[in-house]
């Protein structure tokens, strides 16, 4: 495996005790000769007179060349170890110079960056002010993006910075306020909590009555799922401690909360209760107490899976059981559709509960059915090995079929990835990748370990052979997502990207990093080039980095960080999407999305705590709200 602390290919130990003796024997028998050499010119010429002032001088000269060999042998310990080793088994021993000087302690040698990066525990002994830095520059850009959706969007849904004004795409409900309030709680921005509190105070219930159209899935992760969160992390049913948060922050108000989401739910509970099967209906209209169907009369499958841990958390928090219900009827109904080993459509028909088309992807519309599976299981502790099993054996399922039907590598590099299958498993194979995709490390991670560290796990014995594929798994697709930005101008990955594979004569564009070691592996076209500062990337560094300790994830994490700083940031306040990653300058976008607050700078903000504040392996369960199905991002268990 790539990450974590285990052995290095070979014992350094050895290598390293070889070379230094050789070393030390080839100083001591230059050493040697030099002295002889000086005795023998000495006796040579001036034998008879050999004073004891020559004497000191001859001793001094002998002590310069020591230091000068020995200086020179410790280079060769850093500098030629794996040039030199063989020599240890072709030298004999050679008689020990005693000299009046104390030999130096022996220092470890100096490791290459890249065994560095093997044996990680190297590096978790540096010292934590960097990275409580870096954690410290992520708590100054989300207060930055606050300011400029304070000075110039209060209210709206999402800030567009570029123009100094706000807009309402998300039905009119302060979507930035309510997704970014769990974040102010847990970086201790206690002014944000304060405002973000009282608006939602004095302005959510009001417009809950008063406002049309929503989604049924946007409404329920970003709104819904950020009112539940800061619940959570405010001391709602008592669990507030668990969190790590010290005591001192700043929280919101439990009950009031409590109260606006109940009433926000009464009223989403609509698509549910309208619909003839167990699939909810798309949209709500909330003023109404009225849901309807989409335009096509279908609803993305990831949307209908995506609502049941922030409707099954209400249930229990609130012990009114409809909402919990309501919720996993629709899981319980997707166990009983056929699936193409595990896998399965993106479209999904709520008039009659059948799957629609057989496009195939693990990204938009898609993605979070599958994320779902194992985060459902995990939150019902009670029904895990009961009632529930069947969803583990649905995802561990749905896992084996992504390997074997969707994980391709790239050439010339190897970079493996996630594809799709548009027409079905007898349809063609695509090479592309959604960002979305990169939901599934981190994923497939907390499904191997089920949150603990792997150190933890193997000392225990407690990952089985599929565990170890799983979590290696999650690791090569991680490189490969963060590769998707490093091989771009900006830093900055695409919304979607394509490989190179071995007989796909599909060609593109590059990324435009010519220094890139894989810019030969992705490709970039014209309408895939923009970023909207998405979060499924660094949510997986996160969660890797709490599980395997490698500290790979959090380097990677502040490369990308860095990225969003320089060319993402707006002066006047704010961060802006991108239109094209390739581009330097980029061309912006105008938009600042509700989860760059809500997850993107959360995530970062978590990478680089010393403090492990949200650890994974609580008796809890925590919202982090946000973009597609992220909802409930982190478990405890």
């Amino acid at each position: 495996m790539s990450g974590g602390s285990g052995p290095l290919p070979y014992s350094m130990r050895d290598v390293d005790g070889g070379a230094y003796n050789n070393a030390k024997f080839r100083h001591r028998s230059r050493l040697k000769m030099a002295t002889q050499a000086l005795i023998t010119n000495s006796s040579k010429y001036q034998c008879g007179k050999f004073t004891v002032g020559k004497f000191l001088s001859l001793l001094m000269i002998s002590g310069l060349i020591y230091l000068i060999v020995h200086k020179s042998s410790e280079g060769l310990v850093s500098g030629e170890l794996h040039d030199k080793v063989e020599d240890r088994h072709t030298r004999k021993d050679s008689p020990k110079i005693r000299t009046f000087w104390r030999k130096p302690p022996r220092l470890p040698p100096r490791l290459p960056p890249n065994e560095m990066y093997k044996n990680s525990s190297l590096l978790r002994q540096s010292p934590p002010s960097e990275w409580i830095s870096r954690q410290k520059k992520v708590k100054e850009a989300f207060e930055h993006a606050w300011s400029g959706y304070r000075n110039y969007a209060m209210g709206y849904d999402e800030l567009m910075p570029l123009s100094h004004r706000g807009v309402d795409g998300l039905g009119g409900l302060g979507a930035t306020i309510v997704d970014s309030l769990d974040t102010a709680i847990i970086m201790g921005v206690d002014n944000v909590v304060s405002e973000a509190s009282k608006w939602i105070e004095d302005n959510l219930m009001k417009r809950i009555s008063e406002k049309g159209q929503v989604n049924l899935f946007e409404t329920t992760i970003r709104v819904l799922g950020g009112l539940l969160s800061a619940y959570h992390l405010s001391g709602g049913e008592k669990a507030g401690g668990e969190s790590g948060i010290p005591v001192t922050s700043k929280r919101a108000n439990p009950e009031l909360l409590l109260e606006v989401s109940k009433d926000l739910a009464d009223r989403l509970l609509l698509a549910f209760t309208s619909s003839p099967t167990a699939i909810p209906l798309s949209d709500v209209v909330l003023r109404d107490r009225t849901a309807h169907a989409a335009p096509d009369g279908l609803s993305s499958t990831s949307e209908a899976t995506t609502l049941q841990l922030e409707f099954s958390y209400l249930s229990r928090i609130s012990g009114d059981p409809k909402y919990n219900l309501e919720a996993m009827k629709v899981l319980d109904h997707m166990k009983t559709l056929p699936t193409v080993e595990g896998l399965v459509p993106i479209y999904i028909n709520p008039s009659s509960g059948q799957f629609s088309g057989e496009n195939i992807r693990l990204g938009s519309r898609g993605d979070s059915y599958y994320e779902y599976l194992i985060k459902v299981w995990v939150q019902q502790e009670k029904y895990r090995h009961t009632s529930l099993k069947y969803l583990f054996e649905m995802y561990m399922e749905a896992m084996r079929g992504v390997k074997h039907l969707l994980v391709r590598k790239t050439i010339p590099n190897g970079l493996v990835f996630v594809g799709e299958l548009p027409y079905g498993r007898n349809g063609g194979f695509s090479p592309k990748m959604d960002h979305l995709v990169c939901f599934l490390p981190g994923t497939l991670a907390l499904g191997a370990t089920k949150g603990i560290t792997k150190k933890k796990a193997l000392e225990n014995h407690l990952l089985t052979e599929e565990d170890r594929e799983n979590l290696q798994l999650a690791e090569d697709l991680a490189k490969t997502c963060v590769e998707m930005y490093f091989v771009t101008s900006t830093g900055l990955a695409p919304e979607i990207a394509y490989f190179h594979t071995e007989g796909n004569t599909e060609g593109g564009p590059d990324g435009g990093n010519k220094s890139s070691e894989y810019v030969n592996d992705i490709i970039i076209k014209p309408l895939d080039r923009h970023n909207l500062l998405r979060p499924e990337t660094v949510e997986s560094l996160f969660v890797l980095h709490r599980i395997t300790e490698d500290p790979k994830y959090r380097e990677w994490g502040w490369r990308i960080f860095q990225a969003f700083e320089k060319y993402t940031k707006v002066d006047s306040g704010g961060y802006t999407s991108l239109d094209d990653v390739t581009s330097l300058p980029p061309p912006r976008r105008d938009k600042m999305e509700t989860f760059f607050l809500g997850e993107t700078l959360k995530y970062l903000y978590l990478l680089f705590d010393e403090s492990n504040i949200l650890p994974l392996d609580k008796r809890a369960i925590l919202f982090i709200n946000g973009m597609p199905s992220r909802s409930l991002s982190t478990c405890w268990l």
